[in-house]
């Protein structure tokens, strides 16, 4: 008989906190590096596309990654993973702020980071499942609004210190704060008292179930179109006469509004469904890039962040939830580390391409069009998950 003793308790709560400060840190630092676009480009004399590569890259690794640190929390506990994590995030960081060439700085960055966001993200998504059970939705949703909360804080505070330090400063600065971050949550964290019973569905089987398969492929390619905003964003508005902090406060919007979808779409979920809201978000952030099509000024583009957030917002929230729902809790690491590839592949593609696209062309419409497209197209994709398959609970259901 497990023990359910800490289960939901005052020292449960207290891992969602760990939790949250692990992502403020991790993911503030990684998607403000549109505040940085721009003045890395100038010195590197590259083009938006090349210099997109960084974002490319780190978002490549944290997703990418994802499937093995979800397996090392696991076996070596949370510990360890945070303190590898602090370990690559602020040496990677400190590295970028020497690099002397472009081919350097994509390197050390990328994996820098990525390896840092990694470490505390799907980890701490693990961690805290652990430690609920009639609460775990609530409280994966209160643990990944660090990742809102961050991106609101550090995106603007990282344009306005490149502006007062210079970006490789920056880089150093932020790097020395995130990765003391992590080790102090690394110090702090401890292993869920609770093991989950047998999985329904073993990480290869999932793999071969048509839900799973739909929702990697929906994830994909929303994913191609959702992170174009977090890198260009701020320099489409720029170009339209924002001021810089202004114009990197854009992201910090998405992050705000973020907030707000992870726990509003948690209260929604509990009468829909989890599939249901998390459908639902597709749609809200495929339809988001017509406010964005518009070409409205500034409001407008607060209106397009805003909404893109709180899709996004619930987009993360929810996840974890959908596919604990169908596929089981005991590997949801795992599960959702191999998941996530899917949006480090779209990423991957999305910002470097977008970055191709306006230089070719000069213009950001061609970008602005192909991700409401995609975003519209992940939107019918998703829909079709629990169609005429039912709930994918025992070992093989709904294979294809």
């Amino acid at each position: 008989m497990r023990s359910t003793a800490s289960v939901d308790s005052v020292r449960s709560w207290g891992m969602v906190a760990v939790a949250f400060a692990a992502m403020f840190a991790s993911f503030g630092i990684a998607y403000s590096f549109g505040a940085f676009l721009e003045p890395m480009a100038a010195e590197f004399g590259a083009g938006r596309g090349a210099t997109s590569v960084f974002f490319a890259l780190t978002s490549l690794t944290y997703f990418g990654l994802g499937a093995l640190s979800g397996v090392a929390v696991d076996r070596y506990g949370p510990r360890r993973v945070l303190l590898v994590g602090a370990l690559a995030l602020g040496a990677g960081l400190a590295a970028t702020s020497q690099a002397g060439e472009l081919w350097i700085g994509l390197l050390t960055y990328g994996l820098g980071v990525g390896v840092g966001v990694a470490c505390a993200y799907v980890p701490m998504v693990a961690v805290v499942s652990g430690w609920f059970e009639r609460r775990r939705t609530l409280a994966i949703g209160v643990a990944v609004t660090g990742i809102g909360l961050g991106t609101l804080t550090v995106a603007p505070l990282a344009a306005a210190l490149i502006g007062e330090l210079g970006w490789r400063t920056t880089h150093l600065v932020l790097g020395l704060v995130g990765a003391a971050v992590l080790v102090v949550c690394a110090l702090v964290v401890t292993r869920p008292p609770v093991q989950a019973g047998p999985a329904a569905l073993t990480v290869r089987e999932a793999v071969r179930n048509r839900d799973y398969r739909r929702l990697y492929l929906a994830s994909g390619l929303l994913s191609v179109a959702l992170f174009v905003p977090f890198v260009h964003l701020p320099g489409y508005a720029e170009e339209a006469g924002v001021d810089r902090v202004a114009a990197a406060a854009l992201v910090g919007v998405i992050g705000a509004a973020s907030i707000a979808g992870r726990l509003v779409l948690g209260v929604v979920a509990a009468r829909t469904g989890a599939l249901r809201a998390f459908q639902g978000c597709f749609l809200t952030m495929g339809a988001s890039f017509a406010l964005w099509a518009v070409d409205g000024g500034y409001g407008v583009l607060v209106v397009f962040a805003a909404v893109l957030g709180v899709g996004y917002g619930g987009f993360v929230a929810l996840g974890p939830a959908v596919v604990a729902e169908r596929f089981g809790t005991t590997r949801l690491g795992g599960l959702l580390g191999v998941l996530y590839t899917s949006a480090g592949i779209g990423s991957a593609v999305g910002a470097p391409l977008a970055g191709v696209a306006v230089d070719a062309s000069g213009s950001y419409v061609p970008v602005i069009a192909g991700c409401l497209a995609l975003g519209l197209v992940a939107y019918l994709t998703v829909l079709g998950v629990g169609r005429g398959a039912g709930r994918a609970a025992g070992r093989g259901a709904g294979r294809g």
